[in-house]
């Protein structure tokens, strides 16, 4: 370890493995220990008081390295497991207990000390894994975000690391998915916050396990070619008092001025201003993609780094875009194969452009306009959708503008919105057959695809942590049929490149008819060097036993999905046959067309292969 150069790093904001050096670390110093080290430079005096010294705090007091801010201590005879804090001594005289920034591990809530722990024991198998993963551009992504807390439930107890690695990787293999979203797993002391109010940026939340069983779990994914991405918050942190807040009696990771510091959430938003906090967050970045081998990580509220409070009217905090864009260009050189996700509700331009471009600097960014209009245009009265019609049309009006991700996510289902399904219009049945339609939507329209859990199961019960997901439905026909539905879904869209490999290609997609207000009738093809693939919709509960599509090619076009399929408890009005084309007899933009049957509320698959030109 070159500790100068890290010193120098972490003061000019440009430190990617802090964690090398800060926190507790064992160390071989004329005997076996441990050594200590922390940054809190308006601090008199620092001691490290623990379960090893009876919590003593002047037995064990650190030393200043420098002029640097950061104080160290070597302490033999110190054991993995062993509880720790730092005891600080502010400028004023009082004195403050602070868990480590820089921990490994936790206690388990709501004891609130860091753990030493020795991050050499963990062992991985995923050579292969780790040399083919790419960012997935032309590759499928179907992502099952999943709360590790609230998934499935051992009694009163959240399923651990080692049952998820049991249950989770087969369920997620099972039923087509490509990879695996963990809403954050640093450490955290309210379980209501689920993750996004963290107090341990390297800390891996003792709920579930220790980090060599997280890591565990982690190395099966990829041993069975799945991809984990985990949510991360660089915005904004607990006020707990043992945590960040005031870490030296000072201001040190939070803005100085209240109206800056205090967010929305009721917590503290980090100074990414300051060199030292932009240099804690980018290594806490690099350090869950080296040490765990996170696949991707999702950024949270980024809108609230490109605006001051997320509000646009206050303009662009440009000391947070600086530390996003230095953040995702070193992660992107140390980890070009790592996703990185914005979670990002502005129309903020070139979020997912180079950095080197003058962008942000992330691969993907959700969809959340997509998100709003789709589920308010399928919770409207069909006769009024007339007035809705180009709401699903509009996205493709600005798609290729970045790289998009759809997501149907967990702040979907909670907080009185209605889950997915809930929000459908209509009856019981008419739910169910709508659902299924904007599903073939959501996975034939390009983008990758992103499903909190309990959406594939049809779940009417907004997300609750405290419960797990309600299972029980799996024994109602039809609640059963639609898992079977999703998971031939997951399957198709996976099994054909027309469907994700030019994603973000011109090329990959073109309306047939996006103007059918009249009978709210949808049409369009996505396609690559080796297939077309035809999606229609019909957004209304009419039904159509002649109904003409035109085709870009003449050809078979073969049915592949159909949500009113009868094993997926619809009408069965199908194609059940191979369809030939014939040939528009008026001059048109398509000079053949497919007759096909249009059950209500029906979206329907076709594929014909391209014919090689002569």
């Amino acid at each position: 370890m070159d500790q100068a150069r890290i010193i120098e790093d972490f003061h000019q904001g440009h430190c990617i493995d802090a964690w090398k050096m800060f926190g507790a670390h064992f160390s071989y110093e004329g005997s076996e220990g441990v050594r200590f080290t922390v940054y809190a430079p308006h601090a008199r005096n620092v001691s490290v008081i623990g379960s090893f010294n009876n919590w003593d705090g002047n037995a064990a007091r650190m030393s200043r390295t420098g002029f640097s801010g950061i104080w160290s201590i070597f302490l033999p005879e110190v054991k993995e497991w062993d509880s720790y804090k730092y005891r600080i001594e502010d400028k004023d005289g009082n004195f403050l207990d602070k868990s480590d920034p820089y921990a490994f591990y936790s206690e388990t809530r709501p004891e609130t000390a860091s753990k030493v722990y020795d991050l050499h024991d963990i062992h991985w198998s995923d050579e292969t894994w780790m040399k083919e993963r790419t960012a997935c551009f032309d590759r499928p992504v179907s992502i099952y975000e999943v709360y590790a807390g609230g998934w499935k439930q051992n009694g009163e107890y959240p399923y651990t690391y080692q049952m998820l690695e049991e249950h989770l990787i087969p369920y997620v293999l099972e039923h087509g998915y490509t990879h695996i979203e963990l809403m954050p797993l640093n450490e955290y002391p309210f379980d209501g916050s689920w993750g996004y109010q963290a107090s341990g940026y390297f800390s891996c939340t003792s709920r579930y396990g220790n980090p060599t069983e997280f890591a565990s779990f982690v190395n099966a994914c990829h041993e069975n070619g799945i991809g984990v991405i985990m949510d991360m918050v660089p915005v904004h942190f607990v006020k707990d008092s043992f945590g960040l807040r005031r870490f030296d009696g000072q201001a040190l990771y939070e803005y100085r001025k209240a109206e800056d510091a205090e967010s929305q959430w009721g917590t503290l938003n980090f100074d990414l201003w300051s060199e030292e906090v932009r240099s804690f967050l980018i290594s806490s970045a690099v350090f869950w993609c080296a040490t765990y081998h996170i696949d991707g990580i999702r950024m949270d509220a980024v809108s609230n780094m490109i605006y001051w409070g997320g509000n646009s009217n206050r303009g662009t905090n440009e000391g947070a875009l600086n530390f996003m864009k230095r953040m995702n260009y070193y992660l992107k050189k140390e980890f070009p194969s790592v996703m990185l996700i914005a979670e990002d509700s502005s129309d903020f331009a070139h979020v997912t452009a180079s950095t080197l471009d003058g962008g942000l600097g992330f691969d993907y960014k959700w969809d959340l306009g997509w998100m709003n209009d789709t589920l308010k245009y399928y919770s409207t009265d069909p006769i009024y959708r007339v007035y809705d019609h180009h709401k699903l049309t509009f996205s493709m009006a600005y798609f290729y503008s970045e790289r998009f991700i759809l997501p149907l996510s967990h702040d979907e289902n909670v907080h009185g919105k209605k889950t997915v399904i809930d929000r459908m219009w209509g009856t019981y049945e008419q739910k169910f057959a709508q659902v299924k339609n904007m599903y073939a939507y959501m996975f034939a329209h390009p983008g990758k695809k992103l499903n909190f859990m309990g959406n594939e199961i049809a779940s009417f019960r907004e997300f609750d942590e405290k419960k797990e997901l309600d299972w029980f439905l799996l024994s109602y026909p039809r609640h059963d049929s639609f898992l079977r539905f999703f998971t031939d879904l997951n399957r198709t869209y996976t099994s054909h490149p027309a469907l994700y490999q030019k994603d973000y290609d011109f090329g990959g997609f073109q309306w047939i008819d996006a103007d059918n207000t009249k009978q709210s009738v949808y049409s369009f093809y996505r396609e690559d060097e080796k297939e077309y693939l035809l999606c229609i919709m019909n957004l209304t509960p009419a039904s159509y036993e002649i109904y003409d599509v035109p085709v870009p090619q003449k050809g078979t076009w073969t049915e592949i999905i159909n949500t009113e399929k009868d094993i997926y408890d619809g009408c069965n009005m199908c194609n059940f046959e191979p369809l030939r084309t014939k040939k528009v007899k008026e001059p048109a933009r398509f000079p053949q067309k497919i007759t096909i049957r249009l059950a209500p509320f029906a979206a329907i698959w076709f594929t014909c292969p391209k014919k090689k030109d002569k």
